[in-house]
């Protein structure tokens, strides 16, 4: 199969998978989960791809992918409960290089409602401009700023008070 040209909007599209795959997973909040909302958002972006106006590809499939989260959630209760005989073939994660600090930064994400960690993961990760998170999430670029702002006290004040490690005097 070849490989469509960049400046073609099939290439632009697939120039911006790292970019959706990464947004996908810190809605989903799994691995699994995230590359099926990729994969939705892409088919529903190519099927429509004739109501694209030509302005700004990125903040329309923006607004696309959390349409189509926010409406999978409404129908969706989330269990997190998997049968031991259906994991049994799943690939074990790579450990991270210090376990402790990755599970701390997630617990910390993972804490935040979810318009503060979207607004942190599109801005903070994905270098988006508030300008352009406003636009894709139909909220005022102050609300952006304001949760955003919000969202990185709360990561700081959570990896702050995890970070106390009491000691001993000796006597």
């Amino acid at each position: 199969m070849k490989t469509p040209a960049p400046e073609t909007f099939e290439g632009q599209i697939l120039a911006l998978l790292p970019s959706l795959r990464r947004y996908s997973r810190s809605l989903t909040r799994s691995d699994a989960d995230g590359e099926d909302l990729l994969q939705d958002c892409v088919e529903k972006v190519l099927t429509r791809r004739g109501q694209w106006r030509g302005l700004n590809l990125r903040g329309w499939v923006l607004t696309i992918m959390t349409n189509l989260y926010r409406n999978g959630r409404r129908g969706k209760t989330r269990d997190g409960i998997v049968e031991l005989d259906a994991a049994d073939n799943l690939a074990a994660p790579e450990p991270p290089a210090d376990p402790l600090e990755r599970a701390r930064l997630d617990d910390a994400l993972n804490s935040l409602s979810e318009e503060h960690r979207v607004v942190l993961m599109l801005v903070v990760i994905e270098g988006y401009t508030y300008g352009e998170v406003a636009a894709a999430l139909d909220i005022p670029t102050g609300t952006v700023m304001s949760r955003l702002s919000r969202a990185r006290r709360r990561v700081a004040e959570r990896l702050k008070a995890d970070n106390i490690i009491t000691l001993r005097r000796p006597k």
